[in-house]
């Protein structure tokens, strides 16, 4: 009762790694609030699951193993989180921000009347004054995630309706096991008892999965445009750079809105989430909205012609300068190095 929940993503023979790191952070924020990490995770023929789950710090696991919950359609998991949390009244729950979460999130979020955030960058606990009606509160989950374009940082609060829910996108989190031997409680339900044979009523009878166009999320090395390269042509060099790299190409939004690039390259709130070793920001500002997306990158390089620009306070390395005369003497020396 009162624990804290994450839905994790069931994808044909593993959780997904998005799942894995809201686990992460649920067994954080239990420890902060001294409750239970509790986790679901609804699919077909999930003989494993508890080796992905559990190391993760849960202690208690809900198994709903049938063959109509795999590929996910939206009524039976919907069903089956509904009931679950009417039954365990959990106080927070956590879910990616993906294709699915985004459609099981307000599905399960409006049948409970709790309210949710989506895509939050930060997930903390602390106390909350109401001064209109001065009612105070204590432990709420604090919802961080930027707000009107990114121009600046929401924190959202749930004073009186459970259970308190949001989503984030993979990458924001980190993901680490707290032990590979944790133990935890394991509960296989009998789906039937929560779903009906109504939400039964779509199947799937034939499935395609797009590969991603890139692999922005895991690449180790990202060279990322903004406005700043002036031209799709300008984005031509950083495809130069990447390649000698070994590197993805990213891009900050005000780029894609100008038309340099494809919207499947952007990075920050909106877009993807990145972590890499090395991250080179070439004519990039530095919007809040852009920056929540690669602030946690190891390395952070910035090449930019202002140097007041806000992502050179953030940057490691800041090289002022034009990045039509920057990138191609980066790229003639790295070429010359690698021989």
């Amino acid at each position: 009762m009162n624990n804290v929940f994450v839905y994790c993503e069931w994808e044909g023979t593993a959780v997904a790694e998005v799942s894995q790191e809201l686990l992460t952070k649920g067994r954080k924020l239990a420890d902060t609030l001294g409750c239970k990490l509790e986790a679901i995770v609804a699919g077909a023929d999930l003989s494993g699951v508890e080796s992905q789950v559990l190391p993760y710090g849960v202690d208690v696991l809900h198994i709903f193993d049938d063959k109509d919950l795999y590929p996910y359609t939206s009524l039976p998991h919907a069903s089956i989180l509904i009931n679950l949390f009417r039954e365990e009244k959990p106080q927070i729950c956590l879910m990616g921000a993906t294709v699915i979460g985004r459609d099981l999130g307000p599905r399960v979020s409006s049948a409970l009347h709790s309210g949710l955030t989506a895509d939050c960058t930060s997930l903390e606990i602390g106390p909350y004054e109401d001064k209109k009606s001065g009612k105070s509160y204590d432990n709420l989950l604090y919802q961080i995630r930027p707000a009107f374009g990114g121009n600046i940082v929401a924190t959202i609060v749930n004073p009186e309706n459970r259970p308190q829910m949001a989503t984030v996108r993979k990458g924001v989190m980190k993901r680490e096991v707290v032990s590979p031997d944790y133990k935890g409680n394991i509960v296989r339900h009998k789906v039937a008892d929560y779903v009906s044979d109504t939400d039964r009523v779509v199947r799937v009878l034939e499935r395609h999965v797009q590969k991603a166009a890139n692999n922005l999320s895991g690449a180790p090395i990202v060279v990322a445009g903004g406005y700043g390269m002036g031209s799709k042509e300008g984005f031509d060099m950083l495809y130069e750079l990447a390649e000698v790299l070994h590197a993805e190409v990213g891009a900050s939004r005000a780029a894609i809105d100008a038309g340099y690039c494809d919207h499947s390259l952007q990075i920050g709130q909106t877009g993807v989430t990145v972590r890499p070793k090395l991250y080179i920001a070439c004519g990039i500002s530095g919007q809040i909205q852009h920056i929540a997306g690669m602030q946690e990158s190891g390395i952070i390089i910035s090449i930019n012609s202002d140097p007041a620009a806000p992502i050179n306070s953030i940057a490691d390395y800041v090289v002022v300068g034009r990045v039509e005369d920057v990138i191609p003497k980066m790229i003639k020396s790295y070429k010359q190095n690698s021989k």
